[in-house]
């Protein structure tokens, strides 16, 4: 049923109708009404006589001169590259569509549709006409009717069976990752890792996608929105159909879902909508509305979960544009638009947490800075804003100046995704600066982060007492610490991963080796030698177990209220009962030294040498009992048995007795106290969803039932989980329709669960 193509001139050559046609192109820049597309600049004007003639056509009668735009970045998936072939495939069908007249290189002449936009007369958001809506409906059935044979050869890797929606899906998601995402990673790779954002999140979808009913493929127009539809300013056209770049052929309640969206109609029409299609689709192919209640859902998943990419970059986008005129106002929009699409795309691509408004406006502002500021290290515009305020508590060394500073600010939004790694409660972007011999890693604390254990210790000056204490200790350097706008700390350390800086930091996540285990258990005998009064003038002070079993009553007394409800009804107990066991047991006073306080496995990164670990991230360091932090990092780390006793044997040998005295009595005290401690912050973690992208903590919340039950036994405390039911509750997640989308009842989300 699709029509014979339509006679073009020949523009090829040096020929006298192409140069006209081109110089006529040339006026249409200069002259004619524009509007841009997905990939053109469109303009519109007369025809003048000679143009009429060789076009066939009257003089004056207005065209739409197409011109491929250069400036274009792909945010879009596109199964055919020629636009004009789906147009003559289209036009025996819906025949008031535009018709390609000629083309050249770069621009298409079509012929232009009478009417206005549907969207100059009934805005974003507003209720579309019930008459409206019946011939948007009707336009979208039509659609069927075109046969595959006039349509161009459809790309490699294209399902082989026509009714199969899962392919389908599976297709688009793939689509969506190769001509979005990677077209785009190495400008955008960064910041969509900042964000939070898996490089692999579109690929599992793909791998999600769920057995679906079967429907016959058919042509989509799949950007069915408001500006693509025109509509007669009498009347007396019916709606038509503009910008077929975007065409494809498949599953065609696909079409519906990118409509549905894409119109952005009031909640309460989307029933309306999926009436009027499946009234219109039924008499034209009633098999197409195969498990339409059931399906819809996934594809309206998918146009949500792709959508994060796109609108992403053009929300970075039109922040660079207004660079040289940069306003908090600008980077206020850009943070709420890339805020909606990550709360849209937070379910069906599995986000493990959404950003809040201060973190995204930090990413893309740094992304900013780093499209201007280039890899020179130059500030970008003259203003404050691009500049950045030291913190005078850590002097900048010798070997990194302020230049190096600037240098690393300028590039850190510029750093692929590779090198942007996210933890629980701080962002870590690896960079190299020039003039500097090794990478920098650049780390901000996560705005919306709240940790539940306290901070005792400033970890710059920790680092700085480690690097001038004559002691082995495989720690990086703190180089730079300050604020940078807008009001985002951020401290600059000595990168320790591979050499190869896109390569992710190993780190012993299965438990040490024996030489490394040798190596930490040096390490910590070391760190009995740094001056601890220097950190702390009251270092040294009796009854750490005491203090420290103070600070878990604390921690468990502060938790939400929620996560304390919860806690009780899993039979932990509350703050008050948990003070008077704790309080029972006592041990015996070692000598005081540094402690890292958090040595789990992604604290430490091996290196090829005799230290073979290095230990970053000590925030959590404080000073106390040496023991505690061995049994902390066992508890923290999986250790076998035989590499336990190495450990103690080794430390043991390597330390003078008023550090070891009485630990084989005490180090049990210590363990219980961390898998109670466990207990409750990992409880408050699923409670909250506080921290679940690091992969400590999930791998944590991962077995939190055996946390349970070995807590519950360690307090002397009868076991509940096995008849409570309220943990089941509290670690499946129910995956629902973000709230205000319009989604069909029904209409699920790929699976259950996050």
């Amino acid at each position: 049923m699709g029509a014979p193509p339509v006679p073009r001139p020949a523009l090829g050559g040096p020929a006298a109708p192409g140069v006209r046609l081109r110089d006529f192109v040339g006026l249409a820049t200069r002259r004619g009404v524009a509007s841009s597309g997905h990939h053109n600049r469109n303009y519109v004007l007369p025809l003048t006589e000679p143009e009429a003639r060789l076009l066939g056509r009257e003089p004056g009668t207005p065209v739409t001169v197409r011109i491929r735009r250069s400036d274009v970045v792909p945010v879009v998936i596109r199964t055919w590259d020629d636009e004009d072939e789906i147009l003559g495939a289209v036009e025996g069908i819906l025949p008031h569509v535009p018709r390609c007249l000629a083309k050249g290189a770069g621009f298409a002449i079509h012929s232009h549709v009478e009417g206005v936009p549907l969207s100059s007369v009934c805005g974003i958001g507003k209720p579309v006409d019930t008459l409206l809506i019946k011939a948007l409906a009707g336009l979208l059935a039509q659609m069927a009717q075109v046969r595959r044979s006039a349509l161009p050869p459809l790309p490699a890797g294209w399902p082989r069976n026509d009714t199969d929606s899962q392919g389908f899906l599976r297709t688009l998601a793939r689509l969506a990752d190769q001509q979005i995402r990677q077209s785009n990673r190495a400008v955008f790779g960064g910041l969509f890792a900042a964000l939070g954002i898996p490089e692999d999140a579109l690929v599992r979808l793909a791998e999600r996608a769920p057995v679906m009913a079967r429907r016959p493929y058919s042509l989509l127009h799949a950007d069915l929105h408001r500006d693509n539809l025109i509509v007669s300013c009498g009347g007396t056209l019916p709606l038509v159909c503009v910008d077929w770049e975007l065409a494809t052929y498949g599953d065609p309640l696909h079409d519906l879902a990118t409509h549905l969206v894409r119109m952005r109609y009031p909640d309460h029409q989307w029933p309306e909508v999926i009436d009027a299609w499946e009234e219109a689709m039924r008499r034209v192919r009633p098999a197409a509305v195969n498990g339409l209640a059931k399906d819809l859902g996934h594809y309206l998943a998918f146009e949500r979960a792709q959508s994060v990419f796109p609108d992403v970059i053009r929300a970075a986008r039109n922040l660079e544009q207004s660079f040289s005129a940069f306003s908090q106002k600008n980077l206020d929009e850009a943070t709420a638009e890339v805020g909606r699409a990550l709360a849209a795309a937070a379910v069906p691509l599995r986000l493990r947490s959404v950003p809040g408004a201060r973190e995204i406006e930090g990413a893309l502002f740094r992304w900013l800075t780093s499209r201007r500021g280039g890899g020179s290290g130059g500030r970008g515009p003259a203003d404050p804003a691009f500049g950045w305020r030291q913190d005078r508590r850590l002097p900048l060394p010798e070997d990194f100046p302020e230049a190096a500073v600037l240098g690393a600010l300028a590039v850190e939004g510029a750093a692929p995704a590779g090198r942007v790694f996210k933890g629980t409660a701080h962002l870590n972007t690896v960079v190299r600066v020039q003039g500097v011999d090794q990478p920098v890693v650049v780390r901000r604390r996560l705005p919306e982060v709240c940790r539940r254990e306290p901070r005792f210790l400033s970890e710059h000056a920790v680092l700085r007492g480690i690097e001038e204490a004559p002691v082995a200790v495989a720690a990086p350097r703190a180089l730079a610490l300050g604020e940078s706008y807008p009001h985002d700390r951020f401290v600059i350390h000595t990168y320790v991963g591979p050499q190869d800086i896109g390569r992710p930091p190993n780190h012993p996540v299965n438990g040490l080796l024996p030489h490394e285990a040798d190596g930490l258990v040096d390490q910590l005998c070391a760190l009995t030698r740094v001056d601890c009064r220097r950190l702390d003038p009251l270092a040294g002070e009796r009854g750490f177990y005491r203090w420290i079993t103070d600070q878990l009553v604390r921690l468990v007394r502060e938790l939400p209220r929620k996560s304390r409800q919860l806690a009780r009804r899993l039979g932990l107990p509350d703050a008050a009962r948990l003070d008077q066991i704790l309080s029972r047991q006592e041990v015996s006073h070692r000598e005081p030294s540094l402690l890292h306080g958090d040595l789990n496995p992604w604290n430490l990164v091996r290196r090829d040498d005799p230290y073979a670990l290095t230990i970053i991230d000590w925030e959590m360091a404080l000073i106390g009992d040496p023991l505690y932090d061995l049994v902390r990092h066992m508890h923290l780390t999986p250790t076998r048995p035989e590499i336990r006793d190495r450990m103690f044997s080794r430390w043991e040998r390597r330390l003078p007795s008023e550090y070891t005295r009485d630990w084989r009595n005490d180090w049990q005290a210590y363990r219980r106290l961390e898998i109670v401690r466990s207990a409750y912050v990992d409880l408050d973690r699923i409670v909250t969803g506080a921290g679940l992208d690091a992969p400590n903590v999930r791998r944590a919340v991962d077995s939190y039932a055996v946390t349970l039950t070995v807590a519950t036994g360690a307090l002397g405390l009868p076991v509940r989980f096995t008849a409570n039911p309220c943990l089941a509750r509290a670690l499946v997640q129910e995956d629902q329709a973000p709230a205000g989308t319009g989604a069909p009842a029904g209409g699920r989300l790929f699976s259950a669960g996050r």
